[in-house]
């Protein structure tokens, strides 16, 4: 993956250090969905008050500054109704919508507020946390236990044999298409055992010659992919009908076109269209 660094426009903090009557860029959710300002370049709302929209928050973050604004995200009430000219979007399906440094930067901010909203008490004595002032994280009044948005590693793979690629039918998600093997890392692996022990589990094949290619963070809900290449060494394809329904080996020709480039596997499977096409 070879795009430029979000943090060239974007510089995270916990505090502001601007008055409270400067406008800011504003990522507003309603569950997963974001609330969308057309009007905007950026497509968000900018303001100095959410009142001016008539929203009242559940909760809200700082986040820092994208091209020397503040930015909020803030969590609003289900029931809560966007003013008229706006909307609320299922951030999955904004990537081609939104500035690609909004849509990573939305992915944050979704992923802070979910982790503020599910951190409200301590884990370890159960009394309602507080927030630290120095990071993002829930500091527990009585224990001291400190809390930080947690992430998920996971691994994507694009495994090929004789100039084809491994591609897999899942039982959740678009059940109607084939994607690369892809799983979480557990507790105690490595990230490459992580790509062998998902491959079996999925298929039944080993791999050989792991080569990393890129990572990307994935805020559905809190993973970091980190993708991979790989070879076929031996085995025979053998799924389980539960969460794989079916696995093939698949020619460059074979393989439709990635109905978006949102993630990682879109990119990988671009990488190998792009090295065995004739």
């Amino acid at each position: 993956m070879s795009k430029e660094s979000i943090y060239k426009r974007y510089i995270p903090a916990v505090t502001p250090k601007c008055a409270s009557n400067i406008p800011a860029y504003w990522f507003i959710f309603n569950d997963a969905k974001l609330l969308i300002n057309p009007k905007n370049d950026l497509k968000l709302p900018f303001t100095n008050s959410l009142k001016e929209f008539s929203i009242i928050p559940i909760r809200e973050h700082y986040l820092g500054t994208l091209d020397g604004h503040d930015c909020y995200v803030a969590e609003v009430k289900p029931e809560t109704s966007a003013l008229e000219g706006m909307a609320f979007e299922d951030l999955k399906l904004l990537y081609d919508v939104l500035d690609e440094d909004i849509f990573l930067l939305a992915g944050r901010a979704i992923q802070i507020i979910n982790w503020d909203k599910n951190h409200q008490f301590c884990g370890k004595c159960g009394t309602p946390t507080e927030k630290w002032e120095y990071d993002n994280a829930k500091k527990c009044p009585n224990c001291g236990h400190m809390s930080f948005p947690c992430l998920s590693p996971a691994v994507i793979t694009a495994i090929v044999k004789d100039g084809k690629l491994l591609m897999a039918k899942h039982s959740y998600g678009l059940k109607d298409r084939y994607s690369l093997i892809a799983g979480f890392v557990e507790p105690g692996e490595t990230v490459e055992e992580a790509v062998e022990r998902e491959t079996q589990e999925e298929v039944g094949i080993n791999v050989k010659n792991f080569k990393y290619f890129g990572s990307q963070s994935w805020p559905f809900p809190h993973s970091l992919m980190l993708g991979f290449t790989a070879e076929y060494e031996s085995g025979e394809i053998k799924v389980d009908g539960e969460e794989i329904l079916d696995a093939k080996w698949f020619a460059p020709e074979e393989i439709p076109p990635p109905p978006s480039k949102i993630s990682i596997g879109s990119e990988l499977i671009e990488w190998f269209i792009e090295k065995f096409s004739d």
